[in-house]
């Protein structure tokens, strides 16, 4: 089945199959905490995302009455940008220099993915040439879905190629943490503190730097600016000693259970074998992307100065919001992962449209 096969019902979650409310909405959300506790109760990684995503994404491959929470998307990732700042210390600003040459190998990594990938989909997948670029590049879902749509893509194919990458990515990078290198995942201290512990004046600046960060975002038009902004204000109220609290963990669970199931309902609407074939092609790209990732890491971490471990969650192809949060569960320095994660899809969306003009001459150019 070629790419342009998939295009009838619309993208995934969004406008496929029959109009879904609120009962769907939050049958799948309870779904996502139920699975979340068990998870949790089994000390697994992530276990309140992780939870949520892989029980959606086997009752939408069902065809349960699931529905994405999406508009709520915005907020839930404030409350993670608001976490993942408060994981910036003074200390930090003194390693930047030091990141420098990770950054500049970041961009080879991407070229070297893109070289791989993009061919996998081509030939195994047998998309056209613009759905197999905007699929193969390791970029943001929505960023690669909008740009490869306006190229000529399949945005169908493209979003169910990405939206299965972050799957596959996030489980397998987080087990492989907690089950080949035996990292404690059981302490979960680190995911806040208790709603009862955090001073009323803490969380009052903890909310404004949430407000803040998100209008902060929106006005300078970040990538991921719902993520970016907060992310920013609270790292800088925390750098700046006007707190030392982490958003409520009763908060940052619930966020969890939210993302996670938005994440597993993006496959909603798309027919059972449509959804198995993208996770199939899906897998093999990503276990390519995931190699050149650990290649990069065990050749080059002792140069970077970093643990083998920081590399590869920094390498890891998957989004933003999730790979910090795997971050955060190992323990791993959030600033490094979250930065090198925010260069990967910045460089992506800048450089992606033009380096496909190039692609498609040159490949217009052997078509003749």
């Amino acid at each position: 089945m070629s790419a342009a096969a998939a295009k009838d019902a619309g993208p995934p979650g969004a406008g496929g199959g029959p109009a879904r409310g609120l009962p769907q909405i939050l049958f799948a959300l309870a779904l996502g905490a139920a699975a979340g506790a068990v998870f949790y109760w089994l000390t697994l990684p992530l276990p309140w995302m992780l939870g949520a995503m892989i029980v959606n994404t086997l009752a939408a491959i069902g065809r349960l009455p699931v529905a994405s929470p999406v508009r709520v998307r915005p907020y839930v990732v404030v409350v993670i940008g608001v976490m993942l700042g408060s994981g910036f210390t003074p200390e930090i600003l003194d390693q930047l220099g030091l990141w420098t040459l990770s950054f500049l190998f970041l961009g080879l990594y991407i070229a070297i993915s893109g070289a791989v990938v993009i061919p996998y989909y081509r030939w195994v997948g047998g998309f056209d040439l613009p759905t197999a670029y905007f699929a193969g590049m390791p970029g943001g879902l929505n960023e690669m879905m909008i740009v490869g749509k306006e190229m000529g893509g399949d945005d169908r194919a493209i979003a169910l190629a990405h939206a299965s990458r972050i799957v596959i990515v996030v489980a397998l990078v987080a087990v492989w943490f907690r089950l080949i290198q035996g990292v404690d995942l059981s302490d979960r201290s680190q995911f806040g503190t208790p709603f009862a512990e955090i001073p009323g004046s803490e969380l009052v600046i903890l909310f404004l730097a949430g407000v803040a960060g998100y209008a902060l975002g929106k006005y300078l038009r970040l990538p991921a600016p719902m993520l970016l902004g907060p992310m920013i204000v609270s790292a800088a109220v925390h750098l700046g000693g006007l707190t030392a609290s982490p958003p409520p963990q009763e908060l940052v669970i619930v966020a969890q259970v939210f993302l996670g199931t938005i994440i597993g309902c993006r496959f909603v609407g798309a027919a059972p074998g449509t959804i198995l074939r993208a996770i199939g092609l899906s897998i093999g790209a990503t276990v390519l992307m995931l190699a050149i990732t650990f290649g990069f890491a065990l050749l080059l971490f002792g140069m970077f100065n970093q643990t083998l471990e920081q590399v590869i969650l920094a390498y890891s192809p998957g989004g933003l919001a999730e790979m910090s949060l795997v971050a955060l569960a190992m323990d791993a320095d959030i600033a490094y992962v979250a930065s090198h994660h925010l260069l990967r899809i910045s460089m992506i969306v800048l450089m992606a449209p033009l380096v496909f003009g190039a692609v498609k001459k040159r490949a217009g150019r052997r078509a003749r």
